[in-house]
């Protein structure tokens, strides 16, 4: 199988023009096919801000309402979106810009309400990546946006580290799939205050017991949830990292 690498991009580094670029730089130059997944929550908070959209969060998960959903559509789907795919043109990258409703190849569900009303937030229950493929192929770069769609004409929004996971799931059938989540940290952390305390191998095991002492904890958890559940259905490899890791460093995760 063809290796194809992964690389979803979030937090300070999609925000920040500056580490962007970097970022951008380092991925161009990763060699083989490649697809980028982002995220962009900063953006849509000070876009909902600016628009004087009042940002409900719970636990660090958004609230999506009609508005909110308004937003993040104009933000992950344009803003970001289009900005990275410019930025990857001037690199010589050939890219394009899609989110789950393109192609039809990722389809969610409204999240039920159970303790808590998300919203029009979308739960990944089907993934469809054999035109996505045919792009790859011909080394054509997709750059993924974190929505989705239910097939009945609505927009959903999807949490990014999912869309990377499912994304590589999918492809994982027709590639040896490497999956990269980058970050601003070089890894996951033993000591979240010390960036030299990075884990270098972590099993499922590994992360439950860190995550009972509290060491691991908030948004890593579900970085981490989604990473071990792709393993377990065929993705080659995933690692967690920051920009100077991209093409080899960080935390290595790996089968009980």
């Amino acid at each position: 199988m063809e290796k194809l690498t992964i690389v979803k991009v979030g937090g300070k580094v999609v925000e920040e023009n500056e580490s962007l670029q970097e970022l951008l730089d380092h991925f161009s130059k990763l060699e083989g096919l490649k697809v980028l997944v982002h995220g962009g929550g900063r953006s849509a908070t000070a876009m909902a801000q600016r628009m004087s959209i009042e940002t409900k969060m719970v636990d660090g998960r958004r609230i999506t309402d009609s508005n909110m959903l308004e937003v993040v559509t104009m933000v992950y789907g344009g803003l970001v979106n289009k900005n990275i795919v410019a930025q990857l043109q001037a690199n010589g990258i050939n890219a394009i810009g899609l989110t789950g409703t393109d192609l039809n190849y990722m389809q969610a569900v409204k999240r039920p309400v159970k303790d808590i009303d998300y919203g029009f937030v979308g739960d990944v229950v089907s993934v469809h990546v054999d035109e996505l493929k045919l792009l790859v192929e011909k080394k054509v770069v997709p750059v993924l946006a974190p929505l989705t769609h239910d097939k009945k004409g609505q927009l959903l929004n999807t949490n990014a580290d999912t869309i990377a996971a499912e994304a590589a799931i999918g492809f994982s059938q027709y590639f040896d799939v490497e999956l990269v989540f980058c970050f601003e940290k070089p890894g996951v952390l033993e000591d979240a205050e010390n960036d030299d305390s990075v884990i270098k191998s972590l099993t499922h095991s590994g992360f439950k017991a860190l995550q009972v002492s509290g060491a691991i904890h908030a948004g890593m958890i579900p970085k981490l949830d989604n990473s071990f559940n792709a393993i377990r259905k065929g993705v080659g490899q995933i690692r967690i990292t920051n920009i100077e890791g991209l093409e080899k460093g960080g935390t290595t995760l790996v089968a009980d």
